[in-house]
């Protein structure tokens, strides 16, 4: 059966009430029924003791005692409940009875021969009954039946069954339309949730879903959609971003090369300036192919696709190989390094992360160091795990730039240094690789003064 989520609200709450009022009915059918035969039955157990002293035994015959008397009040006083008396002998025999009996016989039960109350049938109208036993010496000379008519009582069952039954059918047809309303009412967060994100679309991104006034699971569902519907502008917004800086940076190299190119061709050149202008080419191929690895290298880290990730390896030995790799650089510029380590060899990290992000911070630390000045890196390790502090003398970042330079080809005041080449990637890769192995980078920097990056891991 395919319901809508209202009336499926509806149809729960009501099959929950349904049985707890059917429990309830019931309970009230049966105390009702209980009390009533409860003093029905005090009753005849009071009119069968009563009786059983105006009995009189001889021998095997037993007899009551002034029943001519019994008879004649029965004719002087209108009994609106009357009760009928029965005597047997012990075989269930008829021995006497009630004169109100007249012609009829109340049934001998053998099952309540030692007392006990039951229903039976009277000239085939109900009757409760109680079955004691007449003793005399110890011995048991017959049994006094009482019995008392039920129809006013099974009128009252009746009745009352009837009203409680159609009573819970009213009460569930009720319940159903009043729960129906109530949950279209507690649905319309819903609705309104559904209307704004069938609004949304790529290019709509900024419109968010209206909280509910009270802060329940509507509105925490609400917040949630809100704050998803703000990654995804987000995580858009950079795609835009990233794709608008990654044209401009390959088109750079592209327009150099194809104007380098064109004016090459135009006239018979030495060999020289042949030579000069294919070099150039080269170098700008080369810059290119930079960028595409390190977008390529960008791509596959958010992807998680690197592979070989597991291999471990020593920091410090690690650190020795990157600062081989740059030695021209640093002996160009005359910087002079301060390699601290204390830790042994053994503290292992894994290599192909850790060559990222510590080859690209040292790059630029070297990149943007200043000639003559001095390079720190330290090594120790915490209770917490290894820290790395590499620290430059450089050319510093302001402070309003530190936050957004994770950010792909973002470079702080890249127009007065433009002898240096970068194209804003580095950084962005070493963030990337530093969540892939859980490690934490920290970048302090004053402009004029140098950089300070610390790596946790």
């Amino acid at each position: 059966m395919n319901l809508s989520f209202r009336n499926r609200i509806a149809l729960h709450y009501m099959i929950a009430t349904a049985i707890i009022v059917a429990v309830v009915f019931s309970v009230v059918f049966f105390v009702v029924q209980e009390t009533v035969y409860h003093n029905l039955d005090n009753d005849l157990t009071y009119e069968a003791e009563k009786h059983t002293d105006e009995i009189k035994i001889l021998g095997d015959s037993i007899h009551f005692i002034n029943k001519a008397e019994w008879a004649e009040i029965e004719h002087r006083e209108i009994q609106v409940n009357p009760v009928f008396i029965q005597i047997f002998d012990k075989n269930g025999n008829l021995m006497d009875k009630s004169p109100n009996l007249k012609g009829d016989e109340l049934p001998f039960s053998k099952q309540e021969q030692f007392g006990g109350h039951f229903n039976e049938n009277l000239n085939k109208k109900p009757i409760r009954q109680i079955q004691i036993p007449i003793e005399q010496n110890g011995k048991i000379k017959g049994y006094v039946v009482a019995a008392m008519s039920l129809e006013s009582s099974n009128m009252v069952f009746l009745k009352l069954r009837n009203v409680l039954f159609i009573s819970y059918l009213l009460l569930l047809a009720g319940l159903y339309f009043i729960s129906r309303y109530l949950a279209g009412r507690s649905i319309i967060p819903i609705r309104n949730i559904i209307e704004t994100t069938n609004r949304i679309t790529k290019n709509n991104l900024n419109e968010r879903v209206d909280l509910p006034a009270h802060k329940d699971e509507l509105f925490h569902l609400s917040s949630s959609i809100n704050e998803l519907l703000q990654r995804i502008e987000n995580a858009i917004e950079k795609e835009r971003q990233f794709t608008s800086d990654a044209s401009h940076e390959l088109r750079t190299p592209l327009s150099s090369l194809r104007g380098t190119l064109e004016v090459l061709i135009r006239k018979p050149r030495e060999q020289v300036e042949y030579e000069e202008k294919v070099k150039y080419s080269l170098s700008e191929i080369e810059r290119m192919t930079t960028i595409i690895e390190q977008l390529l290298l960008l791509a596959r880290l958010d992807a998680n696709s690197i592979t070989n990730s597991s291999l471990q390896v020593s920091l410090p030995v690690l650190i020795d190989e990157i600062l081989s790799r740059y030695k021209k650089v640093i002996s160009a510029k005359e910087i002079k390094l301060d390699f601290n380590s204390k830790t042994s060899d053994g503290m292992l990290v894994p290599k192909y992360y850790t060559n990222l992000i510590l080859d690209n911070i040292i790059c630029n630390a070297i990149k943007y160091s200043k000639e003559n000045s001095s390079l720190h890196i330290t090594i120790s390790d915490t209770e917490s795990g290894i820290i790395c502090k590499i620290k430059d003398e450089g050319i510093g970042i302001k402070k309003e730039d530190i936050e957004k330079l994770f950010n792909p080809f973002f470079r702080s005041e890249a127009l007065n240094h433009k002898e240096i080449f970068g194209n804003g990637l580095g950084l962005s890769i070493a963030k990337k690789a530093a969540d892939a192995i859980n490690a934490k980078l920290l970048l302090e920097s004053e402009l004029g003064i140098g950089t300070i990056v610390t790596i946790a891991f």
